[in-house]
């Protein structure tokens, strides 16, 4: 296999691993307050509005992985070197891992919310804040991700 060759498989596996972490994490994480949900909705029909940005919060992160890819992927037929490719691998990391761990942390402060909700509804946009608040790490994860992959030179 050639030095590009190499480079341009690493660079897909980078993509892949920024898609497929936090997707994974974002699937988890949603299954957490998804199930909260449920059970509030069994007995409460109404509170499915209060509810719903609780469960999709932790999908977010499955987003940004996805956007590090779609960056990833538009360098793909510029890589000439393995070394570039190992680049774009340790670029795709940090939104991928921290999009994996914080999903899924979000999603259980996510179910915490709901709980709440459960119990005092107009307490939602407390819940709301909390997990806003684990946001915060997979912003910063893309952001790091997003820096590296445009700091990589393929000249």
């Amino acid at each position: 296999m050639s030095d590009q060759a190499f480079g341009i498989a690493l660079t897909i596996l980078g993509a892949a691993l920024a898609a497929g972490l936090a997707g994974i994490g974002s699937a988890i994480g949603i299954g957490y307050p998804a199930r909260a949900s449920a059970g509030v909705l069994a007995e409460d029909p109404g509170k499915f509005g209060s509810t719903f940005l609780l469960v999709v919060l932790p999908g977010t992160q499955g987003f940004y992985g996805f956007v590090a890819a779609f960056l990833i992927i538009g360098k793909v037929s510029q890589v000439s070197t393995m070394m570039q490719g190992m680049q774009f691998l340790f670029a795709a990391l940090p939104v991928g891992l921290v999009g994996l761990i914080s999903a899924i942390h979000q999603g259980k402060v996510g179910a915490a919310g709901i709980n709440l909700v459960a119990k005092r509804p107009k307490e939602v946009i407390k819940g709301v804040i909390l997990a806003a608040m684990v946001e915060t790490y997979a912003v910063l994860g893309l952001l790091i991700s997003f820096f590296l992959i445009n700091a990589v030179n393929l000249t």
